[in-house]
Formats: C-alpha cells, sequence, structure tokens
C-alpha cells in the first residue's frame, strides 16, 4: 500500500512539475476550453439527430484541435479532442473512420503520458473503450485483453463514476457476462451527479437503461 501511495504521489508530482515548467500563456484558458467543448459535445450527442450529428461533431473536432494545439501539455484538452473524435468516427462509420480513431487513440496515448489521472482518469476509460469497440486485426487496432486492463485501470481512478462503470459494464456485456455487467451498469446509476453536467449525465443514465434492459431480455 505504501509503495503504491508513493507511486502515486510521484506521477502527480511530476505531472505538477510539467505543468509548473510551461509558459503561462500556454495553460491559461485551458479550463475555459474543456468546458465549452464539453458542453457542445453533450448538445451534439443528446440534443442532436442521429442523421445531423456527423458535420456537428467534425466542426467540433476542428476547434478540439485548435485548442489542444494551443495547449500543448494540456492532458485534459487531448482527453477532449479524442473523445470528440472518437464519436465522430461512430457517426461516420465505415472504413473511413478508422483513421479518426487511431488520431483518438494516439490522443489519448499522449494525455496518459502527461497525466495519467486528468480528467479522474477519463483517458484510461476512453482508450479501453475504443480498444473493444473498434475492430481488431487485420482491420484495425481493437484488443479485447487491453481494453479491460485499460477499464480496470479507470475503475481504480474512479471507482463511483459514471463513465467508467458503464463503459465496464457494456464492455462485459459485449462479452457476454451479463451478471456482471447488470452489476457495474447499476452501479453507475448510482454515480454522483457530475457538475455542469447535466445533460451528459441524464444521457448516459439513458444509455444505462436501455442496456440494463437488453440484460433482462437476454434473461427471459
Amino acid at each position: 500500500m505504501q509503495a503504491t501511495t508513493m507511486k502515486h504521489f510521484r506521477r502527480r508530482a511530476l505531472a505538477l512539475l510539467a505543468a509548473a515548467c510551461l509558459p503561462w500563456a500556454a495553460l491559461a484558458g485551458v479550463p475555459e476550453d474543456v468546458a465549452k467543448l464539453q458542453q457542445q459535445w453533450e448538445q451534439i450527442r443528446y440534443k442532436t439527430p442521429a442523421d445531423a450529428q456527423e458535420p456537428q461533431y467534425e466542426r467540433l473536432l476542428g476547434e478540439a484541435r485548435a485548442s489542444a494545439a494551443q495547449h500543448p501539455g494540456s492532458a485534459d484538452l487531448l482527453i477532449w479532442q479524442a473523445i470528440i473524435e472518437s464519436t465522430y468516427a461512430g457517426a461516420r462509420g465505415g472504413l473511413g473512420a478508422l483513421s479518426n480513431a487511431k488520431n483518438a487513440r494516439q490522443a489519448l496515448e499522449q494525455a496518459l503520458a502527461i497525466d495519467p489521472d486528468a480528467l479522474a482518469g477519463s483517458a484510461y476509460t476512453s482508450l479501453g473503450s475504443l480498444y473493444y469497440q473498434v475492430p481488431g486485426w487485420p482491420i484495425g487496432f481493437g484488443d479485447d485483453k487491453k481494453a479491460l486492463e485499460l477499464l480496470k485501470k479507470g475503475l481504480a481512478v474512479n471507482p463511483d463514476g459514471i463513465d467508467p462503470n458503464f463503459f465496464y459494464g457494456d464492455y462485459l456485456f459485449r462479452k457476454g457476462d451479463y451478471a456482471e455487467a447488470g452489476r457495474a451498469l447499476n452501479k453507475a446509476l448510482q454515480a454522483p451527479p457530475r457538475p455542469g453536467r447535466k445533460v451528459a449525465d441524464e444521457g448516459r443514465r439513458a444509455e444505462i437503461q436501455q442496456l440494463l434492459d437488453k440484460i433482462a431480455a437476454k434473461r427471459k
């Protein structure tokens, strides 16, 4: 336990040191940019008709890339760039979307190198979800073993969070482990509300309930 605590401390200390070494101009405005990306993404994801989402994601992706380029060293912006890129890939579909998935993977790997705990470990969870949703070799880089490893790391950082439990439950559902999937999803429903994320929380809870309904149907 002591070794784990020291490792965590060193990791956070290095992240803080890296941030301290960045010019102030590189850090100013980051929280505002993240909030804008979050708010726009959740409006597209949960309030925009599916057939109108692709161009909106493409536009928002341009903004996310520009923000990340303006603030090098921001793990938060890299994570949101990856989230937008991966959901754009989902809306786009087809083999052409694989390039977006690869870009998202690269951004998440960069975020993990900067600060693995950024946004409550969201890089682990997002990268894990990519690995189980993208096709495997020879088409894509999908890998269920890597996915599970990353999802568990995300849960270790944020064990009670709605997203890490949702994606872990979704992974288990796809693997046919309905009992464990149900437990993870019910835990996700019990997650505390996230400040300023009402739309995202409501949308995610609806997705969780849909998946729980599918599990119930499978058990009949």
